[in-house]
């Protein structure tokens, strides 16, 4: 309500000086014109409907959209980065942005990108591309032990929680989802009306907190989460194990953000900050965990169950695999999240400093599930700076089936990283409970921009493959992911790194996994 004050003073100071021109002296027009010229620019950002930031900060919001048509120079001034924490050379928010807004468009000149830096990395195209599908492919979503199977798209929209995004944000997130026909996570903070109003397809995920199933004490209230699976909108259920920002950790909902609608789709005190636990009471061995996901899908109705890590040791991991074997059941997918991946609030030790990045992170769960003999009954996600196309098509030649996008998606719905997420004071809406802030995201506008920007990032995913001279992303190889090692070195993924064979493990372990696949216990989560 202050700027509306603000601005209406502006108008009634506007009038009275156009009153004095008339009255008193002409030179009283000087003062009447500029303010009243400010006061209706106020009232027109007030009121229109395309940007956020306007509707939060009318007429000073327009700073920063001038700083932007002066860009490259002031955005590099101003420390814009790069997904990789490198200084930008084509700013990825950028291509978000205009693809959510329809307007992607080839740019002149060539790269700018050192391409002699190592570390650079680069797809092979063919001398003999490929026509590019007229449909994007669907990546089939359950195993052996799944009766209701889920065809997932190639870029979905990846887990952040209602609490942590605001109700508009999820509406948006969840109507693109449903206008595109691909899936929305919902994170960990429970099931919401806003999840399921717009239709959208969904993979309702559980944390540590068992939120939206949550008992009085805080454990897992099979009942009530059997009701909420059972919803014709939730597609496959997942458990979140650990998170790529901050694994080992729980998560962070600060006080100020527990309004009574979320402390309600929670099960919490309103008010109080809500920290996870760092661990799962419904399982303490590789053997429980693998148990537990499968009584999620049956308590689902058959629905595809999975869970989502950060990966840290290869060797719990191989035992997760180990019990998998005994107990002959699966997940029926992974998702992976590497350690490059964002959050609202975190330790920056954490950030930084903890987990597997996403490469590491993909390659180990890929080798290990193909080592093992089990991956032709798991599909594997990618989640960790998905941006573009050609970032999805690197995550599928690394291992992955498909991918999760969430600091794009926030993009696409008018974020601008203002990062302030944790105050509850976001300038665009997205990451606020103030109603007032919210209010700024309109759901009618920045929906299609959801839409449209996983429909492009897709068939530009499409696009680059079909210029490798491949026509699905199962016929994707290491050997066409290239990496400089210094500038007068460069290797292809399949010489940088050791590939298992179907059921190797099984017979006989390379040497450089025989230690972790013997010490691995289906029992013990051994460090």
């Amino acid at each position: 309500m202050t700027r509306i004050a603000i601005i209406a003073l502006v108008l009634v100071a506007g009038v009275l000086a156009a009153l004095a021109a008339a009255l008193a002296s002409p030179w009283w027009s000087l003062a009447a014109v500029p303010v009243l010229l400010l006061g209706l620019l106020g009232v027109r950002d007030l009121v229109q409907r395309r940007h956020a930031v306007l509707r939060n900060y009318p007429v000073l919001g327009h700073a920063r959209f001038l700083l932007e048509r002066i860009r490259p120079e002031l955005q590099q001034y101003f420390v814009e980065r790069n997904f990789d924490g490198r200084p930008f050379d084509r700013d990825v928010r950028s291509i978000v942005y205009e693809r959510a807004k329809g307007t992607d468009a080839e740019e002149p000149f060539g790269t700018e990108r050192d391409v002699y830096r190592p570390g650079h990395e680069y797809l092979v195209p063919s001398m003999a591309p490929c026509p590019v599908p007229e449909s994007p492919p669907r990546v089939r979503i359950g195993g052996p032990d799944c009766s209701r199977p889920y065809d997932m798209a190639l870029l979905n929209v990846s887990a952040m929680s209602f609490g942590s995004l605001s109700a508009n944000a999820v509406l948006a997130l969840n109507g693109g989802a449903a206008a595109g026909g691909f899936a929305h996570d919902t994170g960990e903070g429970g099931l919401s009306e806003y999840h399921l109003r717009p239709g959208g397809d969904l993979v309702w995920e559980i944390g540590t907190g068992y939120f939206g199933c949550r008992t009085r004490d805080g454990g897992f209230d099979a009942a009530e989460f059997a009701d909420k699976a059972a919803h014709d909108h939730v597609k496959c259920v997942s458990l979140k194990l650990s998170q790529g920002a901050k694994p080992g950790i729980g998560g962070v909902l600060p006080g100020p953000k527990v309004n009574s609608e979320i402390a309600r789709v929670r099960g919490v005190p309103e008010g109080r900050t809500v920290v996870s636990p760092p661990y799962h009471r419904v399982f303490s061995t590789p053997r429980e965990l693998v148990r537990f996901v499968a009584r999620m899908r049956e308590l689902s109705g058959g629905k595809p169950a999975g869970f989502k890590l950060c990966v840290g040791s290869r060797r719990q991991f191989l035992a997760v695999c180990k019990a998998m074997l005994e107990e002959g059941t699966t997940p029926d997918f992974i998702v992976v999240d590497g350690a490059e991946g964002g959050t609202g609030a975190a330790p920056l030790e954490f950030a930084d400093h903890v987990g597997a990045p996403l490469t590491e992170g993909l390659l180990t769960v890929h080798n290990a599930l193909v080592g093992a003999g089990l991956r032709d009954r798991i599909r594997i996600g990618a989640s960790g700076k998905i941006a573009t196309g050609t970032d999805l098509v690197k995550r599928m030649v690394q291992g992955a089936d498909y991918g999760n996008a969430a600091r794009a998606m926030m993009f696409a719905v008018g974020c601008i990283q203002a990062q302030r997420c944790h105050t509850n004071t976001c300038p665009t809406g997205v990451t606020t409970q103030d109603p007032r802030r919210a209010r700024a995201l309109d759901v009618r506008d920045k929906t299609p921009r959801v839409r449209r920007f996983q429909e492009a990032t897709v068939a530009s995913a499409l696009q680059i493959m079909a210029s490798m001279g491949v026509t699905g992303p199962e016929e994707l190889r290491p050997h066409m992911l290239r990496r400089r090692i210094d500038p007068l070195t460069e290797r292809s993924y399949e010489e940088l790194y050791e590939w298992l064979g179907p059921g190797q493990l099984l017979v006989e372990p390379p040497a450089s996994w025989a230690a972790d696949w013997k010490a691995a216990d289906p029992d013990r989560f051994t460090v």
